[in-house]
């Protein structure tokens, strides 16, 4: 069984931009439905699939299979619920840990959220200067849910 455990926070700054490249994800959900999430995605030039169940705190199952690109592609094209995310991912280690960085562009410019993936919910960490507020409960932050109410649309975005 697939766990993902995982804290997400808003960015602070640009300080975080010189600590690593970036690479562009494209991202599209099959299903949304709150029992569980399917989501392909292309990172580079390789597909995934993925399929998410539900989130309790921190913590959720999660099985992700790399698939071929071309039908990953095909599926964001034809399948997939608009609009799609598309980001640029930075993978920034500190303090012994990977935090990745999303840097949304398309209908959600201007959203940029860290996560760090944990190994149990009580797992103590250092936070970064660049990570501001902590958002992981917050499920308009959910990759998800921006397909459905975009960060352009929120009012305070």
């Amino acid at each position: 069984m697939a766990q993902e455990i995982e804290r997400k926070f808003l960015v602070t700054g640009n300080q975080w931009k010189t600590l690593a490249t970036g690479i562009v994800y494209r991202q599209g959900y099959l299903s949304r439905a709150r029992q569980r999430t399917v989501r392909v995605r292309t990172i580079g030039n390789k597909g995934f699939i993925a399929v998410k169940g539900v989130t309790i705190g921190a913590s959720r199952l999660e099985f992700e299979y790399e698939i071929p690109f071309e039908d990953c592609c095909q599926m964001l094209d034809v399948l997939a619920q608009k609009p799609l995310i598309v980001k640029k991912r930075y993978s920034i280690p500190f303090a012994g840990l990977v935090w990745e960085v999303d840097d949304f562009s398309g209908d959600n410019e201007g959203l940029v959220i860290a996560e760090v993936e944990l190994e149990s919910e009580g797992q103590s960490y250092v936070k970064p200067d660049w990570a501001g507020q902590e958002v992981t409960g917050d499920s308009r932050y959910y990759n998800s849910n921006l397909v459905a109410y975009p960060y352009k649309l929120w009012s305070n975005g």
